[in-house]
């Protein structure tokens, strides 16, 4: 392990190297790593490979004033005259952004911050005064966040060319020769003659289309850390060692699919005749096939390897996130705060000091004789936003009947347990309702005490009849309730959906569908946000049918355990 963890904290200073050479084409990196031995370390390092550099460092929640600029309120005051404040974007140009808590980041910083790094200006209009100012810079993210946590919007990795963990390492691990700096001032003054050849672009965009990245930024990206690869080494143009490195550290993070294997070229009969006037191939030609398979041999070898896991967490993010939003509320007056706005100070709180802001730039207009006092207008006031914090209750309706129980029930109650840990948290809370036989059960309240949790959970019987009509209705009428509070609720249905109990007890397994349709189609009606966890070895099409009525999202997890279970339910939460 410690010979592992030597091997990433040396790929990490080679980053660190590459990137210092070229800050804003390589746009930045994104640095998974909880403090300790590797965050220390990462501190005195940045100084000696950027001791010439301004290092900004960039608060998870900044004033947009602040990030960036805005009129300087107490400047204009006193010199009674508009004084524009640049930001601190804008402060940063030529230099290194560090953002630490990147898992914290706002969307609206995370907009500016990509807008900056594509374009290189942050341009402000605001307080009816409009400025650009050059804003080129390299970017640091600091990821604390654990595994299934909320990450670094995507967008904004997307524009930055290195992705490293380095979580785990000791600080044994933290020891490795760093590049000189005269080595990475020479490396820049080279870098303007390097030329990339064009057959290592064309390789670059087929090696990011077999490992299925879609964006367009990553082989932009790779192309630029080539160039770079080669100043470092000295030369004016880039060679097929450069490709492959830069597409290790560049393309293989990025990869969503393994590279497909090579396919076995049937060898065609030979010709009767050789055409004399025909030139005979080149080594070069000959060897171009050859050079591709190492290189993707290369990269796929770089490819993490839980790749897979990745995935399957990833495309059941994706899918989960659009009815996680359901059911949320409208601005308060207490919560996150946001950017002010207009609005009426009669039924919202007023924001004297961006009221002065909006007013200050007209007084020049607005004649006041003789008094000297600010001239404030109704379209001057502003109010303060807020984002209300909106509690989540997440109701687990568990098939528990025959054929769900055996293979499903155990699962759902270690689910259940993973989740009200991280409600408590999040001041969030949990219920649980099981159905089977004849009746549906509310076995756990909407709670955040885990020891009651378990304590419920503990005689979970099993077995019986499938009423899944008479389950649906309860979770509705729970979310109901949930709803009534000002929470939000959130449906998770463990279930095979092979329903053959109705509402009244009898069976027959075309009755009992139709009911159960029918239930679904009340939960889509009202809104509610919910997944379907299709738990039957192999995926059903009633259960995406089911899924589709309710207006839920559908995940089929045939062999999940507890923490499977879990890992998928976080996302959407």
């Amino acid at each position: 392990m410690t010979g592992q963890g030597a091997a990433r904290w040396q790929n990490a200073l080679d980053a660190l190297a590459l990137f210092a050479i070229d800050p804003h084409r390589l746009g930045g990196l994104h640095m998974r790593v909880q403090p300790g031995p590797a965050r220390d370390a990462l501190a005195e390092v940045l100084p000696r490979l950027f001791p010439s550099t301004k290092l900004v460092k960039l608060p998870a929640s900044v004033p947009e004033t602040r990030l960036g600029g805005g009129l300087d309120l107490a400047a204009t005051l006193a010199a009674g005259k508009p004084i524009f404040d640049q930001g601190l974007l804008a402060s940063a140009d030529g230099g290194i952004v560090i953002a630490s808590m990147a898992e914290r980041l706002e969307r609206r910083i995370a907009a500016r911050l990509e807008s900056a790094l594509d374009t290189g200006h942050v341009k402000i209009e605001r307080d009816h005064l409009s400025q650009d100012n050059d804003a080129r810079f390299g970017l640091i993210l600091f990821d604390e966040s654990e595994p299934g946590e909320v990450a670094p919007p995507v967008s904004l990795c997307d524009r930055l060319a290195f992705s490293i963990t380095l979580d785990g390492l000791s600080w044994r691990d933290c020891v490795g020769d760093e590049t000189e700096q005269h080595q990475i001032e020479n490396a820049r003054t080279l870098l303007p003659s390097v030329t990339l050849q064009s057959q290592h672009a064309e390789m670059l965009v087929q090696l990011a289309d077999c490992l299925g990245i879609a964006s367009l930024r990553a082989p932009l990206l790779a192309a630029s850390l080539c160039r770079v690869l080669a100043a470092r080494d000295g030369r004016i143009e880039t060679s097929d060692d450069d490709v492959s490195v830069a597409a290790q550290m560049v393309l293989a993070p990025r990869a969503t699919r393994l590279p497909a294997p090579p396919q076995e070229e049937q060898q065609a009969p030979p010709p009767p005749e050789q055409d004399q006037t025909e030139p005979p191939s080149s080594p070069e030609q000959k060897n171009d096939g050859a050079l591709d398979d190492v290189i993707l041999d290369a990269v796929a070898a770089a490819i993490p390897a839980d790749l897979l896991a990745k995935l399957k967490a990833g495309q059941g993010g994706r899918a989960l996130g659009r009815g996680a939003e359901a059911g949320r509320k409208a601005p308060a007056t207490r919560g996150r705060p946001l950017p002010s706005g207009r609005g009426d100070p009669r039924r919202e709180r007023l924001d004297l000091l961006e009221t002065l802001r909006a007013a200050i730039p007209w007084q020049g207009l607005r004649q006041n004789h003789g008094l000297g006092a600010l001239a404030i207008r109704k379209d001057d006031l502003r109010v303060k936003r807020f984002r209300p914090h909106t509690r989540t209750t997440t109701i687990f309706v568990v098939d528990a009947s025959g054929s769900s129980a055996l293979h499903r029930l155990a699962e759902a109650k270690g689910a259940v347990e993973l989740v009200l840990a991280e409600c408590y948290v999040r001041r969030d809370e949990a219920a649980l309702i099981a159905f089977r036989g004849t009746k549906a059960d509310i076995i756990l309240p909407p709670t955040r005490s885990l020891t009651r949790a378990r304590a419920r959970l503990k005689g979970l019987p099993g077995g019986g009849g499938t009423p899944l009509a008479l389950g649906l209705d309860a979770a509705c009428t729970m979310a109901e309730a949930v709803k009534r509070k000002g929470d939000r609720p959130y449906l998770i249905l463990l279930t095979d959906a092979q329903a053959n109990v109705a509402r009244d007890g009898t069976g027959g397994r075309a009755r009992a569908e139709s009911e159960a349709f029918a239930a679904a189609d009340q939960l889509r009606a009202r809104g509610f946000a919910s997944l379907l966890i299709d738990t039957s070895p192999r995926p059903q099409p009633k259960a995406s049918q089911l899924a589709a009525r309710m207006g839920a999202d559908y995940l089929a997890l045939p062999q999940a355990d507890a923490r499977t279970l879990a890992a998928a339910i976080t996302p959407a939460r």
